[in-house]
């Protein structure tokens, strides 16, 4: 059992140059750390950030959130093996009691989140997509095999992403049947200097 001995967040910078939160979690022998940006445009069904909403940062600080993770989501899983992610997930929405995440903030409970499970695969000393996929089988199916990772591509921006008249955000691709990853990459990139 590796359990969590330490978790801190603290607030860093996206590549748009907005605050986000980053988390750190330990075990006595092993760290993780995560990050999550948010995207450039949300939607109204999407959990909320919890942003500090005043003269810093234009509004769009994240103390608020990274005090919930420094103060009631470390209190709360501190000294919980972390390779039980569902019972930690469980925990974090519990805590936060929202259907939206708005008390400790998405931003907080995914920082988390996403440091535990990495911290999980190295505790176990394998790379991240074996251990999800081995949180996938155990939990759900044992008939999924881990496969190529298919590239998921952006070729064409509407809506918010762009300065035109689409009303669809993205058009994206995924270039299945690849025999390797560079083919997948090779294909979308003749997909996209055809459009």
């Amino acid at each position: 059992m590796s359990k969590i001995k330490s978790i801190q967040a603290i607030q860093v910078l996206d590549s748009r140059g907005y605050p986000t939160v980053a988390c750190k979690v330990a075990t006595e022998r092993h760290s993780a750390i995560s990050m999550v940006p948010s995207g450039a445009s949300t939607g109204s069904k999407e959990a909320l950030e919890l942003r500090d909403n005043n003269n810093e940062y234009c509004g769009k600080g994240v103390s608020k959130a990274v005090d919930n993770v420094n103060s009631k989501i470390k209190n709360a899983i501190t000294g919980m093996d972390c390779s039980q992610q569902f019972k930690i997930d469980d925990i974090l929405i519990e805590l936060d009691g929202t259907t939206t995440k708005s008390e400790l903030g998405a931003n907080s409970i995914l920082a988390v989140s996403i440091a535990v499970m990495k911290l999980a695969a190295k505790t176990k000393h394998i790379e991240l997509f074996q251990y999800v996929n081995d949180l996938f089988n155990i939990n759900f199916s044992s008939e999924i095999q881990m496969s190529l990772p298919v590239p998921m591509l952006n070729i064409i921006n509407g809506g918010e992403h762009a300065n035109n008249n689409i009303d669809i955000q993205e058009f994206m691709i995924v270039p299945n049947g690849a025999e390797s990853f560079s083919e997948s990459i090779r294909w979308s990139v003749e997909i996209y200097q055809g459009t």
